[in-house]
């Protein structure tokens, strides 16, 4: 039952409307299963009882239930903003509202019995990259780390026809996946998939005249070359271009002094 996050933004504007007029009519609704809440022409008084009524409904749930995904921020130079820790419950809520073609599920479904399948990134992750690519009207992209090809896939089902993506990875099986399914989606001849070591490619696409022609590079590699990789992409993207990289936080250890050095951890930090 989500009515104690409803009520709290409603509630301003019930307070106001209080000033302005004593009777106005106000249309609300709230899930609570198969009922619904719903009031109008609610006068000064009602208001009164209506928030007596939400008090008690908001005893229903204990206050953990919404506290633990609220983390004030210590630091009052940033406003103590309230920062959303995404909890299992909340990554469901996104995860069912992702829009996710059906060329997608099924690699991420088939990738899921694979060893190793956690490296694939998730479908809101994909749904991000795929935005991004054409907010910025991106027509050549790189990605570094390719693994199945799900987030390339991604990136590649919304490039013009006339696209250009290079998919860098160094594992034949994995790639083997991968170049089914841009068949299987009619993609392929937009993805250039080069099967090496990532940094040779990169090396040899700036040799080949390649420098500062790309608009958009998707770094998810393996982390301890995570800054010679990142070198290269920036000789390779254009300027006013853009540069996603995974796990720079690194599941919070980046904030961390005591982390020892390794795992990319460092190279996160200088990233």
């Amino acid at each position: 039952m989500m009515f104690p996050l409803f009520y709290r933004s409603i509630h301003p504007m019930l307070t106001l409307h209080s000033r302005v007029s004593r009777k106005f009519s106000l249309q609300a609704a709230v899930s609570s299963g198969p009922q619904e809440f719903r009031c109008s022409s609610i006068t000064s008084t009602r208001i009164r009882n209506l928030n007596g009524a939400v008090r008690a409904l908001k005893l229903e749930k204990p206050r953990s239930f919404y506290g633990d995904s609220v983390i004030v921020a210590d630091d009052d130079k940033y406003g103590n903003k309230q920062v959303i820790s995404v909890t299992p419950q909340l990554y469901k809520y996104i995860l069912a509202n992702v829009r996710e073609p059906e060329i997608l599920r099924d690699l991420r479904e088939e990738t899921t019995t694979m060893r190793g399948s956690q490296m694939q990134v998730s479908p809101d992750q994909a749904q991000l990259l795929a935005m991004l690519v054409q907010l910025i009207g991106a027509k050549r992209c790189i990605e570094v780390g390719v693994y199945t090809g799900y987030s390339s896939l991604a990136i590649a089902l919304v490039l013009p026809e006339s696209g250009y993506l290079v998919a860098c990875e160094r594992d034949e099986k994995s790639l083997e996946v991968a170049k089914r399914y841009y068949k299987r989606a009619g993609v392929s001849h937009k993805v250039d998939v080069k099967h090496a070591l990532a940094a040779d490619s990169l090396k040899s696409m700036i040799l080949n005249g390649e420098a500062c022609s790309y608009d958009f590079a998707f770094l998810d590699a393996e982390k301890r070359k995570y800054h010679e990789y990142f070198e290269l992409l920036l000789q390779l993207v254009r300027v006013g271009g853009m540069i996603v990289v995974d796990n720079v936080l690194w599941h919070g250890k980046v904030a961390d002094p005591l982390v020892p050095i390794g795992d990319g951890i460092t190279i996160c930090r200088k990233l």
